[in-house]
């Protein structure tokens, strides 16, 4: 697999080369990759989510082909886009969100920080509330979208949202959690580093190589 570091990059864009990179995936053409960034601020919700979870109708929301409701993206939160093969991994996906949360938890603990699942409720929570978020989309068995971990963002950009479609729904950030030195570039190498072997303990594959994370 390769890393590619966008940085901060458009969400239409990054969904833009996710569609091309998925494509050459499937066709054998590109090889598994994860994409890490930044968005300029965005609201997002998946084909399944309510509109009536934006509590402001002066807001533009994107609506998108991933699972999960409403949620925001901005400058201090990294993002995660991992396109794979999972018809050479085990085509389960429940696992493949296991795995998903479990790199953001391992990333977390890395910080000092104790993440924890919540029965029901996707995604990665602290005793604060809700840190790591999970939407993902299937397409011929290649994955698309991903996770998202509040690093320092603005957390008050969740209040004109139920996010997730929960309405009782408290959010926090690392910095929020007393990592107060913690930047997007930092969290972003510890989460690279250790993906490819957690992956390969959660789905492995006949062959997993991991190389430097690019810069575009």
């Amino acid at each position: 697999m390769r890393c590619i570091d966008c940085g901060r990059i458009d969400y239409h864009q990054a969904l833009a080369l996710q569609e091309r990179l998925a494509a050459a995936i499937h066709a054998g053409r590109e090889e598994e990759t994860l994409l890490l960034c930044e968005h300029p601020s965005v609201y997002t919700i998946g084909r399944g989510g309510l509109l009536t979870n934006l509590l402001d109708p002066n807001l533009r929301v994107e609506r998108v082909n991933r699972g999960g409701d409403i949620t925001w993206h901005g400058p201090g939160q990294l993002v995660g886009y991992p396109l794979f093969n999972l018809a050479r991994r085990g085509r389960d996906l429940h696992l493949w969100v296991d795995f998903l949360e479990e790199i953001l938890i391992n990333t977390l603990h890395r910080f000092s920080i104790e993440g924890q699942r919540r029965a029901k409720k996707r995604g990665v929570w602290t005793g604060r509330g809700k840190i790591g978020f999970i939407g993902v989309a299937v397409r011929r068995w290649v994955s698309l979208h991903g996770f998202s971990l509040n690093v320092n963002p603005d957390l008050s950009a969740f209040d004109a949202i139920h996010p997730c479609g929960l309405t009782e729904c408290p959010i926090t950030s690392m910095v929020a959690e007393g990592c107060a030195t913690a930047s997007v570039a930092e969290v972003k190498q510890c989460l690279h580093s250790g993906f490819a072997q957690l992956l390969k303990m959660y789905l492995p594959q006949r062959r997993t190589l991991l190389g430097a994370c690019e810069k575009i």
